[in-house]
C-alpha cells in the first residue's frame, strides 16, 4: 500500500517537538548535531505523538485513522543505543476516524454474543515494549519490540529515524523527536473481519512522536 499516510494525515506539517524551528535541529537545517542529546529517561508529549494507520478499503482505495493522547517512556542511553528501550501505551478507544459510522462499527459489539467485527466497546489499549534497538545509520535505527492488543502479542520491527531535537520553547524542556514506520497484518492480533471479501489484512502504521525528558 502507498505510503502516504503523514501526509494525508498532515503529520508532515506538523512538528513533532511543538516549539519553534529556532529552537528546534532538524533535517531542513542540515545535518544534525546529536552529540547535544543526552541519556536518561524520557517521556512522550501525548499531545503531538500520533500513530497514523491506513489499509485498503477492497481495492478502491486506502482508509485513514489516527490514534492520538500516546504516553510512554524512552530509555535513552546516547553512549551504546543497544542499551535504549521504548515502552508505550496507545489508547484504542479513542480511535479517530473521519466517518462517525465508522468509527461505530470499529467499536460496535458483536451481535447475539459473538466476537466483535473489529475492536469492540471499551478495548484495552495497545502496548508496544521494545526487546532490542539496532542502529542502522547516524540517525536511524530498528526498534523491535512486542505489540500488544486484542488479547494478543505478536512480534513488530519498527524502522525509526530522529526527525529533530533541541528545548521545547514552550515548557524548556529536552526533547527528542522521531518518525517511524511498521506494516502490521491485523488477522495476526484477531482481527480478520472483512477480510474474506477484499478488506486490507496488511496495516501500514506510521509513527510520529515527541519524548521530553524527565
Amino acid at each position: 500500500m502507498r505510503k502516504t499516510l503523514l501526509a494525508l494525515a498532515g503529520a508532515a506539517t506538523i512538528s513533532t517537538l511543538a516549539i519553534s524551528s529556532a529552537q528546534a535541529d532538524n533535517h531542513e537545517g542540515g545535518e544534525m548535531d546529536t552529540s547535544a542529546i543526552t541519556s536518561g529517561s524520557y517521556s512522550t508529549d501525548p499531545a503531538h505523538t500520533l500513530v497514523v494507520w491506513g489499509l485498503d478499503h477492497l481495492g478502491f482505495n486506502d482508509y485513514f485513522g489516527i490514534f492520538g493522547d500516546i504516553t510512554g517512556t524512552l530509555q535513552l542511553d546516547t553512549d551504546d543505543l543497544t542499551n535504549s528501550s521504548v515502552d508505550v501505551t496507545i489508547p484504542i478507544a479513542d480511535v479517530t476516524v473521519a466517518s462517525e459510522g465508522l468509527k461505530d462499527h470499529l467499536l460496535r459489539a458483536g451481535e447475539d454474543g459473538a466476537d466483535p467485527d473489529f475492536f469492540g466497546p471499551s478495548p484495552e489499549p495497545a502496548r508496544f515494549v521494545s526487546t532490542a534497538v539496532h542502529q542502522t545509520g547516524d540517525h536511524s535505527a530498528h526498534i523491535m519490540g512486542d505489540l500488544t492488543f486484542n488479547g494478543m502479542t505478536n512480534p513488530v520491527t519498527i524502522d525509526a529515524e530522529l526527525s529533530g531535537m533541541g528545548v521545547n520553547g514552550m515548557n524548556q524542556k529536552e526533547t527528542v523527536g522521531f518518525h517511524g514506520t511498521t506494516t502490521i497484518t491485523r488477522s495476526e492480533w484477531g482481527l480478520d473481519w472483512g477480510t474474506q471479501f477484499g478488506l486490507g489484512d496488511e496495516v501500514d502504521l506510521q509513527i510520529t512522536v515527541a519524548f521530553e525528558k524527565d
